[in-house]
């Protein structure tokens, strides 16, 4: 019963780890929001600071899966290239290691330290809030870690576990298991902290803690590959050369481990403090062997992948440089903007065909697209603050602010597109099918929206510009007639699918008024 006791308060330690660590990680990246992103794309194209910036970004998050999974959405994303997120990828196993020194030295007896003063961060109001729960959770994680040792400390009695545990095993049943359990909880710094916990208390034998930790590299990948699922091929890429550079690095010290595997025992220092070196030690020479290799391991990737290209093409970022002067901005913005007025076209042509057709395929790449454009919109608030510095006179002011409005109400399209994708959503949440009277009429005012931007973009193209009157009238028109023929069908109030066609309607008259705001103001541009 006693036993019982001890791993159930262990168990709650554990869990307790678990969760500090997951509201740390997820503290740091909401404090650093996009600008950490961005930043972490300049920075990386060279591999060797790749490395670097993983190394610190893990350690300052405690997580190599978290770092991972940005690497991975930044090169799906189109802001990262698959070489140079490898570097990210290098680093985030050295940035890991933090965790096993600072258990392995005994400074998580600073841990209440970090609490308190987390906790008196957060309830005072100053600019230093925003900071107290990432210090309140770097405290508690390090708290349940100390919370562990004490709670596992009565097994160090029990002879008949400390016999199994430091009788020496086959190293591949040690990586094994801690390649499974690390998957499981998906953290290998939870398997590392154990590890070097039960190796402080004499519980674990360093011959078989070695095992575990390198068997905790291969486990951490499966957050990467879970997160590869319906990314593009270069998003695949990346989490593929993390699973890749962390079997490697195992395969390639195994021999040594069973060659030493035995001396183990014998060297002359704290087992944690070893075991903690063993693991840095280990994951830096396993980053600096591959970034040595980094050409070819990258072309082996490609080559087991394929070259293969992005799923959509993703379009120019706005960047703003020193030479700029504002006719080049007006000049790009102007290109910009005609390329994200077609963009949006065939987000709305894919989310009016998945409402048709009911293919998940084309509703998952519909909705890749829609969060591209998010990132998009969050890209050009950015870009607009800065263009600020380079108007001269109060023309080029009204020419800012009217290219400012003119992607606003690009944006707001997006807006309405995003609104029809999350009926269809909820369509399928409720497992709820439209029948085909609902459907052709769906088709009609999808066919007329499609005829609408058409007609506005080769107006654009044209001297005149686009019969803004006419193509604004015959749209109206189809909205007119589908909503009468609506009001027939609220006479069965059994028709689970007339809600969205309500929707469809409402939202389809919403992105009509704006796609024509749009064009009124897009054709005042005197180029």
């Amino acid at each position: 019963m006693e036993t019982i006791h001890i791993l159930m308060a262990g168990l709650t330690a554990i869990i307790l780890f678990v969760f500090g660590l997951e509201n740390f990680s997820r503290e740091i990246e909401r404090i650093s929001g996009e600008r950490f992103r961005k930043s972490l794309a300049k920075v990386t194209r060279i591999p060797a600071v790749g490395v670097l910036i993983g190394a610190l970004v893990t350690a300052v998050i405690q997580s190599s899966s978290a770092t991972s999974v940005i690497a991975i959405s930044l090169v799906n994303a189109g802001i990262l290239s698959f070489k140079n997120s490898v570097g990210i990828i290098f680093g985030a196993n050295i940035g890991t290691t933090i965790t096993a020194q600072l258990v392995a030295f005994k400074l998580t007896s600073f841990a209440p330290i970090f609490i308190i003063t987390g906790f008196f961060l957060t309830v005072i109001r100053s600019r230093y809030s925003m900071f107290g729960k990432a210090v309140f959770y770097f405290g508690f994680v390090f708290f349940s870690l100390n919370l562990i040792s004490s709670s596992l400390q009565p097994l160090q009695s029990n002879p008949a576990l400390i016999a199994i545990l430091t009788e020496p095993h086959n190293p591949l049943y040690g990586i094994l298991f801690g390649c499974l359990f690390t998957a499981l909880i998906q953290s290998s710094s939870v398997t590392t902290g154990l590890a070097i916990i039960f190796t402080q208390q004499g519980i674990l034998g360093l011959e078989n803690a070695v095992p575990l930790i390198m068997g905790a590299n291969i486990g951490t990948t499966a957050t990467a590959l879970l997160s590869m699922v319906n990314m593009d091929a270069s998003a695949k890429k990346t989490a593929l050369s993390h699973f890749l550079f962390n079997i490697g690095g195992v395969l390639i010290f195994l021999p040594a481990l069973y060659l030493f595997d035995d001396k183990f025992a014998q060297l002359d220092v704290d087992p944690a403090i070893a075991l903690a070196n063993i693991h840095l030690v280990f994951n830096l020479a396993t980053s600096l062997i591959f970034i040595v290799f980094i050409t070819p391991f990258t072309r082996l990737v490609d080559l087991m992948l394929g070259e293969g290209k992005m799923d959509f093409e993703r379009l120019d970022m706005p960047v703003l440089s020193e030479e700029d002067n504002f006719d080049a901005i007006q000049q790009t913005l102007k290109r910009n903007s005609n390329e994200l007025l077609a963009f949006l076209q065939e987000n709305y042509n894919l989310v009016t065909l998945s409402i048709e057709s009911n293919y998940q395929s084309v509703f998952n790449a519909a909705g890749k697209r829609i969060e591209y454009v998010e990132f998009l919109n969050r890209e050009y608030i950015g870009y607009f603050s800065k263009v600020v510095v380079k108007i001269n006179d109060e023309q080029e002011s009204k020419e800012l602010i009217r290219l400012i409005n003119q992607f606003d109400y690009l944006f707001q399209i997006h807006d309405s597109i995003s609104d029809l994708y999350n009926t269809k959503k909820v369509l399928s949440e409720h497992f709820v099918e439209l029948k085909s009277d609902i459907l052709l009429l769906i088709r009609e005012l999808s066919s007329e929206s499609l005829l609408l931007f058409d007609g506005l973009k080769k107006g654009f193209e044209t001297e005149d510009g686009p019969n803004i009157t006419a193509l604004s009238r015959e749209m109206q028109g189809v909205l007119d007639d589908t909503h009468r023929q609506l009001l027939t069908f609220m006479a069965d109030p059994e028709r689970k699918d007339l809600g969205a066609l309500t929707n469809f309607v409402t939202y389809s008259q919403r992105l009509k008024d704006k796609l024509i705001n749009y064009a009124k103001i897009a054709i005042k541009d005197a180029g």
